[in-house]
């Protein structure tokens, strides 16, 4: 028998959320929906945080997903770290099974797709001797459907219209003689359409066993290009199958939904818009910290204008009296840490901000010292309200690493560089060491290998940005033969580069790739790419 008695986790977490300040109302909303039979009418399906970065929509969401468990639901907690559909369903089976409930079938079909998949980009991509016989009638016929569908060769995806059809139609003969089944082919081709239903089973199959399922789809403003069409189906169409009635989905992201998708879902939908703290809620996080000094208040709220991330740091940073508020026109980052005062913590919280995400083997990278000191340091940082700790990984809040970035960038520009270039190095390392294990011959069909890549290409960019672009924009052509996931990083890389290092070129790159990408497919980049190419770039050919 087991004992009926709450864990040291449990206890400490409800500690924590006993001083959760503010959103009194969007909790109350969520909590007497789950009080509601999904037959009544007043039930609500779905629910959508909104509102600016630093607004607190990770943190509700988090305390909602805990209100859900209050009330017997089994979660999943999804954010900007899944890259696609299946990635999206491998991580709900993934923490439902953590929670006793495992999707076996879908564990083995996810299995295989990944298998699958890996063996299509080989053998689309890599090619092989028998590219020099001609294609199949059957492949060309499938090639030119896909350069008018879209989509309908694995790998390719937008991607197809750039390709040659001859080419095209071989990598679809190379499928045919490799896959075991038109199972598998599918599988490769619309994994969606293979997947989703034996999700909903799945889903089917633990309904019964309680009260709610709750799945929370976080940063929905990186996750939804992909997510949203593929939810809307799933929940209000029956194209996949019957979705269990007592699913509650709760997405989170800066904009609000799409009305023109869901305008018609509006009755069954609550919209949770989160603003700035008021005042008075300010005043309640501050006091619960120990911050109750009046001068010591009033700079706080100047300061943050109510933005919860921000209040929560200086709140941490525990003034006790009016001598501790500095001079007003300090810069945002000393009064990020302000009331730190030990230097090396000081130095290595901003060290610490210049990697876009940080485990303990890069902030070593990022932090010089030795090895128990800046582990020490690392287990301090992972405490900060700051930064949010994810798979093992942590990021910092985009409005505190904005401006920790930009007082390193002005205050050393030197510094700035050498730091930059250092990570750059430590990055480099460790993707030539992966290149040495990955199994192809072809190491970007490898994800791992890709994701240091980008982490080395993003600091080159940062520590010199005209010299690191040129090979930037070639490892982005590279990229689009391995579809639009693989692409995505890589414009995204350019934007937030061109943003931190303060490099006009580099962020124009990023916004205007972007634009093309998604009004042109990866046809749209491609054009943009040639039509801005001198000639002479090493990656024209490619293109």
């Amino acid at each position: 028998m087991g004992s009926t008695r709450p864990s040291m986790q449990e206890l400490i977490g409800r500690r924590r959320r006993a001083g959760f300040v503010g959103r009194v109302e969007e909790r109350a909303a969520f909590r007497r929906n789950l009080q509601l039979a999904p037959e009544d009418e007043r039930h609500r399906f779905l629910f959508h945080v909104h509102g600016a970065a630093g607004v607190g929509k990770t943190r509700l969401v988090r305390e909602l997903e805990q209100i859900a468990r209050e009330a017997g639901a089994l979660t999943a907690y999804l954010d900007e770290g899944v890259a696609g559909v299946p990635e999206a369903m491998a991580a709900v089976a993934r923490q439902f099974a953590a929670q006793g409930r495992r999707f076996k079938e879908l564990e083995r079909l996810l299995a295989v797709y990944r298998e699958r998949r890996h063996e299509a980009e080989s053998a689309l991509v890599l090619g092989g001797a028998e590219e020099r016989e001609g294609p199949s009638a059957g492949s060309l016929a499938v090639a030119r459907a896909a350069q008018v569908g879209l989509g309908m060769v694995p790998v390719a995806g937008a991607f197809a219209v750039a390709l040659d059809a001859d080419r095209l139609a071989q990598g679809a003969d190379r499928l045919r003689a490799r896959f075991r089944s038109q199972e598998d082919v599918q599988l490769v081709l619309s994994p969606e359409r293979v997947l989703t239903p034996v999700l909903l089973t799945e889903l089917a199959g633990v309904a019964d066993t309680a009260p709610w399922l709750v799945l929370l789809l976080d940063t929905y403003e990186r996750t939804g290009p992909f997510l949203d069409p593929w939810l809307h189906d799933v929940m209000t169409t029956d194209r996949y199958g019957a979705l269990p009635a007592n699913v509650v989905v709760v997405t989170s992201g800066q904009r609000p939904f799409d009305t023109a998708r869901w305008g018609s879902f509006a009755d069954f939908r609550t919209d949770l818009p989160l603003r700035p703290f008021t005042e008075a809620e300010a005043r309640g996080l501050l006091a619960d910290k120990g911050v109750r000094d009046e001068p010591v208040v009033a700079e706080v709220l100047r300061l943050t204008g109510g933005l919860p991330v921000l209040v929560s740091t200086l709140a941490e940073s525990g003034p006790v009296g009016p001598a501790e508020v500095g001079d007003p026109s300090a810069t945002a980052v000393d009064r990020f840490l302000k009331w730190e005062r030990d230097p090396v913590r000081r130095a290595a919280a901003l060290a610490g901000a210049l990697p876009r995400q940080l485990d303990q083997d890069v902030f070593r990278s990022a932090v010089e010292g030795p090895e128990d000191q800046t582990d020490a340091l690392f287990t301090w940082l992972r405490g900060m309200p700051f930064v949010d700790e994810r798979g093992g990984r942590m990021r910092y809040h985009g409005v505190v690493r904005a401006p920790m970035l930009r007082l390193q960038r002005l205050r050393s520009p030197r510094g700035w560089a050498e730091r930059h270039t250092r990570l750059a190095e430590a990055y480099g390392r460790r993707r030539a060491d992966a290149e040495a294990d990955v199994r192809s011959e072809e190491p970007w069909a490898d994800e791992e290998w890709r994701e240091l890549r980008l982490g080395e290409s993003y600091h080159l960019l940062c520590a010199r940005p005209r010299a690191a672009l040129p090979a930037v924009l070639a490892d982005l052509v590279t990229a689009c033969a391995y579809g639009d996931d693989a692409v995505r990083p890589w414009v995204r890389l350019l934007t937030e580069a061109g943003e931190d290092a303060d490099a006009e070129a580099v962020r124009t790159w990023g916004a205007d790739l972007s634009e093309a990408l998604a009004g042109g497919g990866l046809a749209g980049l491609l054009r943009l790419l040639l039509g801005r190419a001198r000639g002479d770039e090493p990656w024209r050919a490619t293109a």
